[in-house]
């Protein structure tokens, strides 16, 4: 009878957590940028107890991020069930699949979405209104944006933005709009690719898969993307030499290359491999985009630290 139960519930927990999509939860760590790059102008190394309560407060805030997008994902799938059944690899979802309760899933995602705002509130009225404005977008989204073109893309590309002004005021440092706007863009170029991808594999069958797809052409999002990858790089550019709280002598822009080689080897993966789609895969799976993360880091937390 026990072991009944047992095989019962975790298959039951592994359908909830493949339905929260922790490989997205990646895009939580945006929340850290504030943090990293407000190192020696609102804490340094040399005062501990600051750094691991910046450190702390910003982990808060990416666990509450993973919370409600979460709860996003389960809603999203709970309302687009038919649309996956008609997908080729989003059929296999649980609860298109039939793998998950639609009653259970949206139960989970009512508490989820409960802890995340009352945690969210806890660190900090500005954040809980940060998260307020997340879960409305994403409401709006579910409920009507999703279906409008352009405004789709945006509304994805918010999320990112969001997370980035989210990790600001949840340690109460001030952001260089420069950051905001080439958060936005990046945010935005990665949604367009992600249009691109589902559209080419897609093909003839792309309304029935998710509707708005028939609204673009291939032709359209390789002129958006385009655009908004040149608009990223330089915007990028001008932050490392304009920004007035970046070391005076530009070094900065020593991490500059590894962002124009970041945004050429999405676009050549985009147009090469079948992983656009979900691009968490990317970051996770992509040796080359891996290596080219780490050496922006590692390169702007030194010229920070030793120049800053």
């Amino acid at each position: 009878m026990d072991e009944q139960t047992d095989t019962g519930i975790l298959p039951t927990i592994r359908a909830l957590l493949r339905s929260a999509r922790p490989r997205q939860w990646t895009k939580s760590l945006a929340v850290f940028l504030p943090l990293f790059f407000s190192v020696n102008e609102a804490w340094t190394l040399d005062d501990p107890d600051t750094a691991l309560l910046f450190a702390a407060r910003a982990i808060g805030a990416a666990i509450v991020f993973c919370l409600v997008s979460g709860a996003v994902y389960l809603f999203n799938d709970l309302a687009d069930i038919e649309r996956d059944r008609a997908h080729p690899t989003k059929r296999n979802r649980p609860i298109a699949s039939g793998a998950l309760s639609p009653r259970l899933a949206f139960a989970v995602a009512i508490v989820l979405v409960l802890v995340g705002l009352a945690s969210a509130f806890a660190l900090g009225l500005t954040f809980g209104i940060v998260i307020s404005i997340y879960l409305l977008i994403q409401v709006l989204y579910s409920a009507r944006l999703k279906n409008v073109a352009l405004l789709d893309v945006f509304s994805v590309a918010s999320g990112f933005i969001l997370r980035v002004l989210a990790g600001a005021v949840v340690i109460g440092v001030p952001m260089s709009p420069w950051l905001y706007i080439c958060a936005g863009l990046g945010s935005l170029f990665i949604a367009l690719a992600k249009r691109r991808s589902e559209l080419a594999r897609a093909g003839e069958s792309a309304s029935d898969q998710r509707d708005i797809l028939h609204t673009y052409t291939l032709g359209m999002l390789d002129q958006l993307i385009g655009i908004v990858a040149t608009s990223a790089v330089v915007a990028y550019a001008l932050y490392t030499f304009t920004a007035a709280n970046l070391p005076e002598n530009h070094s900065m822009m020593l991490t500059l290359p590894f962002v124009v080689y970041g945004v050429f080897r999405y676009i050549y993966l985009v147009h090469t491999r079948d992983i656009a789609e979900s691009p968490e895969e990317i970051l996770i799976s992509d040796t080359p985009t891996i290596l080219a993360v780490v050496l922006w880091l590692a390169t702007g937390a030194t010229i920070l630290l030793l120049y800053r």
